[in-house]
């Protein structure tokens, strides 16, 4: 049994190495485009919106992943993180793309933990979502005056990378599962409006009496 274990335990260390590699092998330096825009400036970045034609097409794209160790991403991350905080409109979470930089990173806002602290996330993948779905409300950063219920996966797995380049994996649940599908989503140029109109054409049964908790017919048959 003892054998077996480390036997499994190799191929899992070997597995999140290969990975590692891959997602290093296919992510691109920085644009000078990009770089420019980084460099812009110290403060907040300018948060894109779906209403102007020329940042919606940013928006839809998808994004490619950052090089662990990436120069500028320590600067990224930090204006990042300005504007999601920004007084005059506060969010819970923000994507790189959500500032006009199509690249996989984003902030969260991790209500699972002790004092709710904001995290930073490079080339998150979610890697596995739970058949449970929860019904909540969301808005957006890029999408002014829409809120509306959306459904989400309760539970996901998450893969993401250190700037040191180490593949990480963790389970996530409940609203900060929520937050991470949706910033997700923006690295795949998926808004939360297309979640909307995808829902109406799906057939749910609660799962529970006390909460909006439900399970797709589909995968119940």
């Amino acid at each position: 049994m003892k054998n077996r274990f480390q036997v499994t335990l190799v191929f899992v260390l070997l597995t999140m190495v290969v990975q590692a590699q891959k997602m290093k092998n296919k992510a691109e330096k920085f644009s000078k485009e990009e770089m420019e825009l980084i460099t812009s400036g110290e403060g907040k970045l300018r948060i894109i919106q779906v209403t102007e034609p020329a940042e919606l097409e940013i928006l839809t794209h998808a994004s490619a992943d950052v090089r662990p160790g990436e120069k500028l991403l320590s600067v990224l991350a930090k204006r990042m993180l300005l504007s999601m905080n920004d007084p005059a409109n506060p969010g819970i979470g923000i994507a790189a793309p959500q500032i006009g930089i199509n690249r996989n990173a984003i902030w969260v806002t991790r209500y699972d933990k002790p004092d709710d602290p904001a995290e930073f996330y490079l080339n998150p993948k979610i890697i596995w979502y739970s058949d449970l779905l929860r019904k909540g409300n969301e808005g957006c950063l890029s999408i002014p005056d829409i809120q509306d219920d959306v459904l989400r996966s309760y539970a996901i797995r998450l893969s993401y990378m250190l700037e040191s380049g180490e593949v990480m994996e963790e389970m996530v649940q409940g609203f900060t599962a929520v937050i991470f599908q949706h910033e997700v989503d923006h690295l795949n140029g998926i808004l939360f409006t297309d979640r909307l109109l995808e829902q109406t054409r799906r057939e749910l049964i609660p799962a529970n009496d006390e909460m909006e908790l439900f399970i797709d017919r589909k995968i119940q048959n």
